[in-house]
C-alpha cells in the first residue's frame, strides 16, 4: 500500500497543519480511514458536507450533471445556473435581487469589497476584532489577527478594525471615506462568538443612517448552519450584500455574492468576473442543496444543537472555561492545551477543528443524532478525567 501520508507532505505546498490520518471514504456522519477505521466526523469539512458524506440525493443530481455539462462560462446562458440562483434569491429575502458566483467563501467576500468600493467611491472599509472571511488578498485585508496579516502588510484600502457586538464603536469609527462594515453573524474562525440579538439591527440602523454599505458574511453561518436558513433572518435584517459559501453546492467549490438594487445599480460588464462561477456542476449540487433545507431539517439543526451545547455544560471540568454557539456551531473554550484536546479526540475516532487560540468547534452535519452527541460527550468527560 502507499504512503499517501508521505506523498502528500511530500508535494503538497508546507500551509496546513498535519493531522495525522489519510481518509479515503466518507458515509454519512462518517469518516474511514485507509485502514477501515471509522470516525465520528464533528466538523464536516469545515462546514462544507452539512448533509453529510455521500449523501444519496445530492450525489445523484450531480452524477447526471456529469454526464451533461460541468462547465460554461457565465456570458452564456445555462439551466442549472439559471435555476439555482432563482431558487437562491427567492431563499434569502425580497431585498437581494441578484447574485454573483464565485468559488470559495474567500471569493465571495473578494467580490462583496469590490461592490462595496465601486457603489460608494470610497475605500476605507471597518471590520471586527476576531472577525474572519478568508486569506485572499482583499479578504485577507478586512481579516482579523497578526498571524494571518504581519507577513504581507501593507494590505489593501484602509481597514479599521473595532470591537465585535458594539454598536458604538461602528459608529464611532464611520467617517467620510467609510464604503462599508462587514461583519459576521456569529464569528466562526475567531472563536464562536456569538453577539447580543439586537446587535445587526442597530448595525443595519446606523449602516442606514451613514449611507454605508453592510455586508453580511453567511459563508460558514449561513445555509441552515445556526438553525435559520440565514442566521441574520434571526433579526429580521438583510445586508446590502451577503456573502455564502461551504455548504451551498452540496461539497463542490462555490462561493455566493448576493446584492440589492442600490449595488446593482452600478456593477457594470467585466467589473468581477470568473470561469468557474456557477458552473453547471456547481449549480446542480446547489439545487439538490437548497432543496433539502427545509422547516424540518431547521428544527432538527435547532434541536440537536441546543441538546448538545446543554450537554457540554453539564461536564464538570475545571478545563472549561465556556460553551457558546447556536444551531449546530458550538465552541467548547478550554484552558488546557486546546490542540492537545483535538489529538485526543482524535484518537478515539472523534473528529473536530480549531477557533481562535482556545476553542474546540464543532461543525457537525445536519443527519446529526443524539446517539452522536451522546458519544463525543462521553469521550469528552472520559478525556478530562484523565488529562
Amino acid at each position: 500500500m502507499k504512503n499517501y501520508q508521505f506523498l502528500q507532505q511530500k508535494y503538497i505546498v508546507n500551509t496546513y497543519v498535519n493531522r495525522g490520518v489519510t481518509f479515503v471514504k466518507g458515509q454519512g456522519i462518517y469518516l474511514y480511514d485507509e485502514t477501515g477505521n471509522r470516525y465520528l466526523d464533528m466538523m464536516s469539512n469545515y462546514g462544507v458536507s452539512i448533509f453529510g458524506h455521500a449523501n444519496k440525493e445530492i450525489t445523484e443530481q450531480l452524477e447526471q450533471q456529469l454526464k451533461l455539462i460541468t462547465t460554461l462560462h457565465g456570458s452564456f446562458n445555462n439551466d442549472k445556473r439559471a435555476e439555482a440562483s432563482e431558487l437562491l434569491i427567492k431563499r434569502c429575502g425580497p431585498l437581494y435581487q441578484y447574485v454573483y458566483w464565485s468559488n470559495s467563501g474567500a471569493e465571495a467576500n473578494e467580490a462583496a469589497l469590490k461592490f462595496a468600493v465601486a457603489v460608494t467611491g470610497k475605500k476605507k472599509i471597518i471590520a471586527c476584532d476576531h472577525g474572519y472571511h478568508g486569506k485572499t488578498l482583499g479578504a485577507l485585508s478586512v481579516t482579523y489577527g497578526e498571524k494571518y496579516r504581519k507577513p504581507f502588510l501593507p494590505l489593501l484600502w484602509q481597514v479599521e478594525f473595532i470591537p465585535y457586538d458594539n454598536p458604538e464603536a461602528l459608529e464611532k469609527a464611520i467617517d467620510k471615506n467609510t464604503a462599508a462594515f462587514i461583519v459576521e453573524p456569529i464569528q466562526g474562525e475567531g472563536g464562536i462568538y456569538v453577539p447580543d440579538k439586537n446587535y445587526l439591527k442597530k448595525v443595519r440602523q446606523i449602516c442606514d443612517k451613514h449611507g454605508v454599505i453592510l455586508i453580511i458574511d453567511e459563508v460558514q453561518t449561513g445555509m441552515g448552519r445556526a438553525g435559520s436558513f440565514l442566521c441574520s433572518q434571526k433579526s429580521g435584517i438583510e445586508a446590502d450584500i451577503l456573502t455564502l459559501g461551504k455548504g451551498l453546492a452540496g461539497g463542490i467549490p462555490v462561493g455566493a455574492t448576493l446584492i440589492n438594487n442600490k449595488v446593482s445599480a452600478v456593477i457594470f460588464k467585466g467589473l468581477h468576473t470568473s470561469t468557474f462561477g456557477g458552473n453547471p456542476l456547481a449549480s446542480a449540487g446547489i439545487i439538490a442543496t437548497l432543496n433539502k433545507i427545509d422547516n424540518k431539517i431547521l428544527k432538527h439543526v435547532t434541536e440537536m444543537g441546543s441538546y448538545f451545547i446543554k450537554e457540554l455544560k453539564k461536564i464538570k471540568s475545571s478545563s472549561i472555561s465556556d460553551v457558546r454557539g447556536q444551531g449546530l456551531m458550538i465552541g467548547l473554550d478550554v484552558k488546557i492545551d486546546r490542540n492537545n484536546l483535538l489529538k485526543k479526540l482524535q484518537g478515539e475516532k472523534i473528529l473536530a477543528i480549531p477557533a481562535g487560540d482556545t476553542i474546540v468547534r464543532f461543525l457537525p452535519p445536519f443527519v446529526i443524532e443524539i446517539k452522536h452527541i451522546d458519544l463525543v460527550i462521553e469521550k469528552l468527560i472520559k478525556i478530562f478525567e484523565n488529562f
